[in-house]
This record gives C-alpha cells, structure tokens and sequence, in this order.
C-alpha cells in the first residue's frame, strides 16, 4: 500500500518564500481563460504517426503527423461544429471520430482516410447519438459503438466500417450506462444505475448467455466498470462497498470471491491505468494530497520512475502503439499547461511533443500546495493552498468553492486560482465533507449537511489559514459555482461575519425549488438528491431545506454580493435569482447581477467567461483591493450580460 505525500502541513514553510519586491505581470484574462489549443494525442498502433485534436478557425480539428517529424497538417476542415474525439482503426490505415452536427446531441461516427476520400458518416441515422466504444486488433474491420435510437437510451451495436453494416449487440433496457467487452466485440460485463439509485454489474457468459447480477452497491458508494480480462473470465472494477475507500478488485464472472488488486486506507482509487491488449491493470493513481502511482505490473515500474525527471507535473501514459515500445506521457501541471511527450521505453528517453495551451508558457503561475488539517470536530480536511502573487505573510483571502458538490479538487491546473493568485488574493480549496475521493464514509458525512456541517468545513479553512499567519481575518472573500454559489450564498446568509464579500454563479437560493427542478423526471438523480440534500415530499425535511436556504433568509444578509446566472439554467431557475436580488434590493443591500440570456447552469461561451471574470475582478478589487485588469466597455464584446447594479440605501418601507 503506497504512503500518502506528506501534506505542507508546516507554515513556517509556507512563510518561507522569498519577497517579490515587484508585483509579476498582470495575465491577461483571455490567456487564462481561452479553451486550449491541442488536445487528446493519439499514437497509430503501428508507431509511425501522431494524430490530435487543434484548434483551427476557432474549430478543433483532426491533425496528423510523422512521429518525430515536422510535416503536421489538418486533416478536416469543420467550420461551425468541432470533432468531439477521435481514435485509430487498428490497421492504423484510418481514424475514426465523433461530432455533434447540430449542437442538440446528434452525434455521428465518421471514418477518415488521411490523404483519400472525405469523411464517411458510419451512423446517417436521424435523431443518433452514437459514442466509439471499442476497437479490437481482433476484429479489425469492426468496432462496438452506443447508439441511442429509441427512447431507452444507448444500445450497443457492432459496426462494420467497411460496408457501414450495423448489428445490434445488446439492447439497452434502460438502466446501463457502461458496456466492456472481449476482444471480439462480445459485450459481457455492463455497469447499470437502477431506478432506486443503486449500482450494479451484470456479466454473462458468452454472447448468449444470461444476464445475472455479478455485484450490486448503495447509490451512495462508487462502482465503476474498467474492464473484462482473462479472455472474459473475469471483471476489474472499483468498489467502496462495506464503507470502506474504493479499491480496485478483480472478481470471476462465475460469482466467486473479489480479489483486491490495490487499496488506500484513507482516499478511494482515482485512476486505473490498464493494458489495452492485456486487459491488465498496470498502476493506480492515489491521491491523497499530490497524485502518486502504486504499479501493479513490475515490468513498468522502471518506466514510471522516470517520468518526475522528464518534466514538472504528474505524467500518464494515455497512448501507446501495438508493439508497446513507445508511449505518449501527459503532464498534468498545476503551474503550467498540459504537455505531452513521446517515450521510448527502450532508451527510456523522452522527446516533448507539445503544450495544450502554449500561452502559458510564457506567464507566471504559481504553486498549488497540498494541505492537510482537522475540521473543528476532528475530521482530517484535505485542500490545497496557492499563495498570492508577490507577497509573504498575510494576504487577502479568497475561499474558492468547488461545485458538484459531490466532485472534488484536485491538484490540477485551474485558470481560477491562477487568476486569482495573480490579481493578489491567496486561495484555499477544501475538499469539505461530501467530497468525492475520500471513502464512503466522508461522503455521506455530508448528507443532508447543505448549511450547516459542510458549510462549518469551509470556515475551518478560513481558521486554518488565519491562524497559520497567511490570511488576513478581516479580508476574506467567498467565490463559488453551483455548489459552490449556494456555499457563497449561505456564508452571506448565515455567517456575514466570517466574509467580506461574496460571489455566486449558478448557485441555488432555494434549495425545495432546486430540487424539484433538478429532479423532476424522477428516476436515480431523484433518488440522490432525496438522500444527500432532502426529501421534498417529507414537511420535516422541507423545514429543514428551508432553514438553510438563502432566498428565505434574506434579513440576515449585510455583506456585498455579485450574483451570476444564466438565462437558460434549468436547474437554478433564474427566477430564484431575480427574487434574491430584488429583495435584497428592498432592503437596502448592495448587489450587482449578470444574467447572460444565451447560457444554461454553466457559462460556456468564452466571451460571456471572460466578461463575467472581468466583473468579478472587479467586485473583488473594490472588497478586497486586488488588481484588475480593466473592463473597456459596458461589456466584452460578444458577451450578452445583462448587468443590474444596486447601491446600498436605506431599506424600502
């Protein structure tokens, strides 16, 4: 069992950085923000070329190159919809890829030939939704793809790529959401999330064989299907079941017992890396502070040891040709851009290929530090500390939130914290109780917590940072989306004290109203919420949602808010954030809201990103005074913010 990474839990380490006598260079918002360039690199099963996705008329391409050349070119040219994703037919001769042709969900299946005909639609069906599952050296004319073409959902189909021949696999009855197969493109494991919320996994034994239930879970633990191995004898998959941190086991389709490959005793399992011809699992990836690897396979281990040498960041291997000789390495790096590599196992050598956003090269980002504190009654927190640009000592603070809020941070580049550090505030994220990655326990630690024990996490963090000298007490700021608008909401609410201002994007006000519009076709989400947040139709349960919710608590608000929404969110209905505002107008309070009319529950649009941003900045400068890059205009341009500011004045009678 690997040892988690000692968390910077000293600050006198912390205050130990060196004096910046000059502030760094103002980045621009567009550098930060701006989508990235590059992505998803593929190596040809034959080891001889490099396709990837890039940016091309603001519209992600298909590229391809020869492997250790310069003759990289652009293999389609979209105008208005780009390439979703894309793989390697396994005679490496051709390329398959996905699209969304009218930005409502119908996706296609297109096969390529690089330097021949055009792009070939495998899936001309009205209505489609069809994602790659797999290719298979095996069957190399055929692959296995998920269409959905009826109400039910996705279907599994296997797809001749030479005629365009479809043949239905597995008929989806509604409730699976995950298919593995054999290398001859016989689906025999599927993960399924039924209607009351649980998981399972149902095997068979061959192609027509029965379905039977191999593993079922509470909805409230993690089982995630990686693979079948063994020829199909067997499926690997995580499970938390029994409360205990998720593991990766491998289990016979047969019903015998699990065998349990990997296991933390403090954070669940956060990647598995398997052979893709094997059908073996590798390494994991553990995460308790900074991602490490625990190998499972002894003849990689030489491998991994090199990869901290080749560049700063956490490298995976994320492509590899046939032969396996030659392995495409992605960096995650909190301070710097994705990049990417080209192994040799042989040389044990590396070449970098490029960056995903070569913007940030140049500009100054900082170090995420991994951290690690007891909450007030005594359940370890994990977060992560970025302090602000050019200071030591106190700073101001900002307590940036995550959403879901059943997700987690992770120590990843995130434009936000590198935004804010670099306008001058420090930031701490918590991984509050009801996080993901820390067990079954810790995430139902914060059922029916929205307000009151999750909240009481996030000022533990405030505490952590004051007390270890690098917060200022009476300059601390709460920013959040979603989850995270709701926890800004609710600090402005319930302790106005703690904060000097706040910030709310798509947050919920109201949470019996949330619910109802988050959940009302029923089903598993329904289900969820019922358990984590509240049951609607229990009056204790609506009592209680309404005591922790902001919109009903409007009296007790004294602090500054900017509250963000978009017009089309279907799950924070935007009239829960004109009511917000309108009543904190009533009584006297300074607000400014932004609707943007053409976004949903998250903003998506860069010109409505960047323009939301500025108007943070901006906020945040007059709370806590930060820089600010200036907004020219009413508005970016290109933006549809619809902008309302209101001054603090004596209450309306």
């Amino acid at each position: 069992m690997p040892h988690a990474s000692k968390p910077v839990l000293a600050l006198v380490l912390l205050l130990a950085l060196p004096v910046v006598a000059e502030p760094p260079l103002l980045i621009p918002r567009r550098v930060l923000f701006a989508e990235p360039q590059r992505a998803q690199p593929r190596l040809s099963p034959d080891g001889k070329r490099l396709a990837w996705l890039e940016s091309e008329h603001g519209v992600m391409q298909i590229w391809l190159q020869t492997l250790g050349a310069s003759d990289g070119a652009a293999l389609t040219a979209e105008r208005q919809r780009p390439v979703q994703s894309f793989e390697w037919t396994a005679d490496s001769r051709r390329l398959l890829y996905t699209q969304d042709l009218d930005g409502k969900g119908d996706t296609h299946l297109f096969l390529l030939e690089p330097g021949g005909k055009a792009a070939r639609d495998l899936t001309p069906f009205p209505g489609v939704s069809a994602v790659l599952l797999q290719v298979s050296a095996a069957r190399p004319t055929q692959v296995l793809v998920a269409m959905k073409r009826t109400g039910k959902g996705q279907d599994a189909y296997r797809l001749d790529i030479e005629s365009g021949d479809s043949t239905l696999e597995l008929t989806n009855p509604g409730d699976v959401d995950t298919w593995k197969a054999t290398d001859d493109l016989v689906v025999r494991a599927v993960r399924a999330h039924r209607p009351d919320g649980t998981w399972e996994i149902r095997v068979r034994e061959g192609g027509g064989s029965p379905w039977r239930s191999l593993t079922q879970v509470r909805g409230d633990d993690w089982l995630e299907l990686h693979d079948v191995t063994d020829g199909g004898a067997s499926v690997l998959y995580t499970t938390s079941a029994g409360a205990k941190p998720a593991r990766l086991v491998e289990r016979p389709v047969n019903g015998g017992p699990e065998k349990i490959l990997a296991s933390h005793s403090e954070v669940d399992v956060e990647s598995v890396w398997l052979h893709p011809v094997q059908h073996t699992a590798q390494g994991v990836v553990f995460e308790p502070g900074a991602p490490t690897w625990m190998v499972l396979d002894p003849t990689v281990k030489k491998d991994l040891d090199i990869f901290p040498h080749l560049n700063h960041g956490f490298g995976r291997v994320i492509s590899r040709d046939a032969s396996d000789r030659t392995w495409l390495v992605e960096y995650s790096d909190p301070r710097g851009p994705t990049r990417w590599f080209s192994f040799v196992r042989e040389s044990l050598k590396g070449a970098l290929l490029f960056a995903d956003r070569p913007d940030l090269e140049s500009v100054p980002l900082l170090d995420v530090i991994p951290v690690r504190f007891a909450a007030r009654d005594g359940v370890p927190l994990h977060g992560y500390f970025t302090r602000a640009a050019g200071t030591r000592g106190r700073a101001p603070l900002v307590l940036l939130v995550h959403s879901g809020p059943w997700t987690r941070v992770h120590p990843e580049l995130d434009p936000e914290v590198q935004w804010l550090a670099n306008r001058g505030y420090s930031v701490v994220q918590i991984n509050f109780r009801g996080s993901t990655g820390y067990g079954r326990k810790f995430l139902e630690a914060g059922n029916r917590q929205w307000g009151k024990a999750m909240q009481r996490n996030l000022l533990d963090a405030v505490e952590w940072a004051v007390k270890g000298g690098v917060a200022d007490r009476g300059r601390v700021a709460i920013v959040g989306r979603s989850y995270g608008g709701y926890a800004a909401l609710a600090a402005a609410a319930f302790t106005p004290d703690a904060f000097r201002c706040a910030v709310d994007l798509a947050g919920p006000s109201n949470l019996v109203g949330w619910i109802q519009a988050s959940s009302s076709a029923g089903g598993p989400f329904r289900a969820l919420l019922s358990r984590r947040v509240g049951n609607v139709d229990s009056p204790a349960d609506r009592a209680a949602l309404d005591a922790v919710s902001p919109l009903l608590h409007l009296d007790r608000i004294r602090i500054p808010l900017l509250i963000g929404q978009g017009g089309e969110d279907p799950f924070v209905l935007p009239a829960d954030a004109e009511q917000l505002v309108s009543g904190l107008e009533r009584r006297g309070m300074a607000v400014t809201s932004v609707r943007y009319p053409d976004e949903g529950h998250r903003l998506r649009k860069l010109d409505n990103v960047l323009d939301f941003h500025a108007r943070v900045e901006a906020f945040l400068a007059d709370c806590l005074g930060g820089r600010a890059e200036p907004l020219d205009g009413e508005r970016v341009p290109g933006s549809s913010a619809v902008v309302k500011v209101v001054a603090p004045s004596p209450p309306a009678q």
